[in-house]
């Protein structure tokens, strides 16, 4: 751009110049009538391709005019793209100097954070510690426990296979009574297994007659055979109840009421069983219920029959289950 603007300054001195001399020429052509005609013919020459040449540079001129304006007009494109390039450069250094900013700020973060998640790190490992600490602990209780359910388990296992042996033996022995006794049926005396205990039921008729405690013939012969399945059944416990009806005691003698008979008929029955030498006598009890635990109503001669009776109750022995349920707990 400034070499066009040197060379479009010299094309304008040139022009100057020929036009002065072409007019110093005409002056002197004008003023001279006696100038020979090869003269003028030469100055008419000169004067025609100084005129050609004024042409040309006029329209040089106009060229450069025009290339001058056109320069003007990239100038002042280009100086406001200038002023656009600084004030995207300043908008850039503004930016600059706000990301360093907040890069000062996301350090000063970054070490306080950093800071901070040590802290904090630490802090959670120590909880976690602890917490592993708790979780071991409680893994060895666990397991403990475990144990303690596992053997508990297992007593409990033998536990039922004992009471299945006890009820198994209970129903044996049911069976084996209600062959032994199996003369006496229909002369009121019963046989039956309920709640783990085998009952020998036995009514006064077959027993006793009536305010008496003294047993009849056929009824101690069934007692001697209670007691022979007894004595080969050395580990059950027999109780023996005695029960009236609720009709008062009205004999004489060392009797003073139902409870006093239930008591000594329930003695005569242990007395006849104990006569067996096989019979465990520790495994005997006597006991006396008088009117107070009737299985029927006492509002009918039927009903009071029923309840006139002796029961021979036969129990397992449990102290080997209570040990276990001891143990278990």
């Amino acid at each position: 751009m400034v070499i066009s603007m040197a060379i479009l300054k010299i094309k304008i001195k040139q022009y100057k110049m020929i036009k002065r001399i072409s007019l110093g020429l005409l002056i002197i052509a004008l003023s001279t009538s006696c100038v020979s005609k090869k003269i003028y013919n030469d100055l008419e020459s000169k004067y025609a391709d100084l005129k050609k040449e004024n042409r040309s540079i006029s329209d040089e001129n106009e060229e450069l005019k025009k290339a001058k304006n056109q320069l003007e007009l990239d100038q002042a494109a280009t100086n406001k793209e200038l002023e656009k390039v600084k004030a995207e450069r300043d908008k850039v250094q503004t930016d600059y100097a706000a990301l360093n900013k907040k890069m000062d700020v996301l350090k000063a973060s970054y070490a306080a954070l950093e800071k901070n998640s040590d802290e904090s790190l630490k802090a959670n490992m120590a909880k976690n510690r602890e917490l592993l600490e708790q979780l071991g602990a409680k893994e060895k209780a666990l397991a403990l426990e475990q144990e303690k359910l596992d053997k508990n388990a297992k007593r409990l296992q033998e536990l039922e296979d004992l009471i299945a042996a006890k009820e198994a033996s209970m129903r044996k022995l049911k069976e084996t009574l209600s062959k032994a006794l199996n003369g006496f049926e229909g002369k009121g005396l019963t046989v039956e297994q309920k709640n783990g205990k085998v009952y020998v039921s036995m009514e006064n008729k077959l027993l006793f007659n009536s305010g008496s405690w003294a047993v009849g013939s056929e009824g101690k012969k069934a007692v001697v055979e209670v007691g022979k399945v007894l004595g080969d059944n050395p580990d059950i416990s027999v109780l023996i109840e005695g029960h009236t009806d609720d009709v008062p005691y009205g004999g004489s003698g060392p009797i003073a009421d139902n409870w006093d008979l239930s008591t000594k008929r329930a003695t005569a029955i242990v007395a006849i069983l104990s006569e067996n030498k096989a019979v465990n006598k520790q495994n005997l009890t006597a006991a006396g219920r008088g009117e107070f635990s009737p299985l029927a109503s006492n509002a009918t001669a039927e009903g009071k029959a029923k309840n006139r009776r002796i029961e021979i109750i036969l129990t397992p022995r449990l102290d080997e289950i209570s040990k276990m349920l001891n143990d278990i707990n």
